[in-house]
């Protein structure tokens, strides 16, 4: 089978993020960036369910030349092969959808996978769209049987599950009150959650190989995808700063701030 995974590059959350005096955007002299964690995962699962069945992984990622990084980064896991969408700009949600859109017409995967957002603007759009925009089903919030995660993890076994006549994809999700399982007919989309797996270091050996592995580039222009902005961002703010804590000097005092100031109880 051949499975697609999404690698955003987004700011590395140790980073201090400033918002510019303006409110136009972020401050992005002296940011580290990383591959989107909850796409990392993404990978991750689409290298387990490759070994255990047989294909290919291939993943993408849409940006500037920096996001090869993230590509390379993916390959040194172990993915077979990338592809670069070339664009250099703000995007919205529908834009990005559309681009993946044409990617998998493209490349014709049996399952993609994406993370269910993305750590720099927490959208968690874009899987959904993409399946809107395909027609396919879709299983969002990948997460897995807690009871199975020690031999997962020991075994590194895919916590997506393939159906027996390898047509369908079955997905363990969390929701209020306990966790649901979804069975859709591939081509499917599934977004990944965090508790799916643990991602696996890239070995040095696989750090090697990644640098002679193809990156294949594209962009809008030949995707023939107009990505031109539909959702604008007015302004960014910093959040309040947060009001300093107070000692209290017994529990009848502390109940009594809870109840009639905090409405906590």
């Amino acid at each position: 089978m051949k499975i697609l995974v999404t690698a955003k590059r987004v700011e590395d959350p140790e980073s201090k993020i400033k918002v510019k005096p303006d409110g136009s955007g972020i401050v992005q002299e002296g940011l580290k960036y990383k591959i989107n964690p909850f796409d990392e995962i993404g990978v991750e699962e689409g290298l387990r369910l490759a070994a255990k069945h047989g294909g290919e992984v291939v993943v993408v990622s849409i940006g500037a030349k920096e996001v090869q990084e993230s590509l390379r980064h993916a390959l040194a896991m172990g993915a077979h092969r990338a592809v670069w969408v070339n664009h250099v700009g703000p995007l919205d949600q529908l834009g990005i959808a559309a681009l993946l859109q044409k990617v998998v017409e493209k490349e014709k995967p049996d399952l993609v996978l994406l993370g269910k957002q993305s750590i720099d603007d927490d959208q968690n759009q874009v899987g959904q769209y993409l399946a809107e925009f395909l027609g396919w089903g879709q299983a969002t919030f990948a997460s897995k049987v807690e009871s199975l995660e020690s031999e997962q993890e020991k075994n590194k076994a895919p916590a997506i599950q393939l159906g027996a006549d390898g047509k369908t994809v079955r997905v363990v999700r969390e929701v209020d009150n306990g966790l649901a399982t979804l069975e859709c007919t591939l081509p499917a989309v599934v977004t990944t959650d965090l508790r799916l797996n643990l991602p696996r270091y890239a070995s040095l050996p696989g750090i090697m190989k990644a640098k002679s592995k193809p990156i294949e580039e594209l962009t809008p222009q030949k995707l023939g995808v107009d990505v031109a902005l539909k959702i604008q961002v007015l302004k960014l703010s910093s959040p309040p700063p947060r009001k300093a804590g107070i000692k209290v000097p017994d529990v009848a005092s502390l109940v009594d701030k809870l109840r009639n100031e905090a409405k906590a109880v």
